[in-house]
């Protein structure tokens, strides 16, 4: 093994900026928008989960979206953070069910509910072929499957185009793919 020096910062007050600025247009590449689980691991979380646990989970560490896993890492389908909204986990609670019963399962999108685009398409694609595919998608994240080796190989996230689009965007605000595409299709013309 070796031994790393230390040194003092005391002397040094720049940082350090990416010398070009990455912006994106509707003829960027798809697959620049992929955040690639082969290069980023994936935010799961077991389906057995208290959802208030997790609800709070997710908003300390500042998370919209997970993956959700069964008992034999299986992946069974994805909760967000508006998912888990005390409004929707009122509407679970009835005379049989307290809010502490609840969990991840209660509230995710089954896999066999949701739709999602295949790596391989999205090699051709372009950031405005995405979103005019999801204009009507009221979600805030699109899975991406690569079906050759039969995995979820990534995802989408609207919020995550945004920031793209305009560095300064309102981190609170919340973004779906379709008012996304709706505010920003002036600049993102297909």
């Amino acid at each position: 093994m070796k031994n790393l020096q230390l040194h003092n910062i005391d002397l040094i007050d720049t940082l350090a900026w990416p010398t070009t600025e990455l912006f994106i247009t509707a003829k960027t590449s798809a697959l620049s928008i992929l955040t690639d689980f082969t290069q980023h691991r994936p935010l799961v979380i077991r389906s057995n989960v208290k959802a208030v646990e997790l609800e709070k989970l997710m908003k300390q560490s500042h998370v919209k979206m997970k993956l959700v896993i069964d008992d034999n890492d299986k992946f069974v389908g994805l909760v967000t953070l508006y998912d888990l909204s005390e409004e929707n986990i009122l509407k679970q609670v009835d005379k049989t069910t307290s809010r502490n019963d609840l969990t991840v399962k209660d509230f995710m999108h089954d896999k066999r509910s949701l739709k999602c685009f295949d790596y391989h398409e999205l090699e051709g694609a372009t950031v405005g072929d995405v979103l005019a595919t999801q204009k009507e998608n009221h979600l805030q994240h699109c899975l991406v499957i690569d079906t050759q080796l039969n995995m979820i190989r990534g995802v989408i996230s609207a919020r995550d185009i945004a920031r793209l689009i305009t560095p300064n965007v309102d981190a609170a605000k919340h973004f779906s793919f379709e008012n996304l595409y709706n505010e920003h299709k002036t600049k993102l013309t297909v």
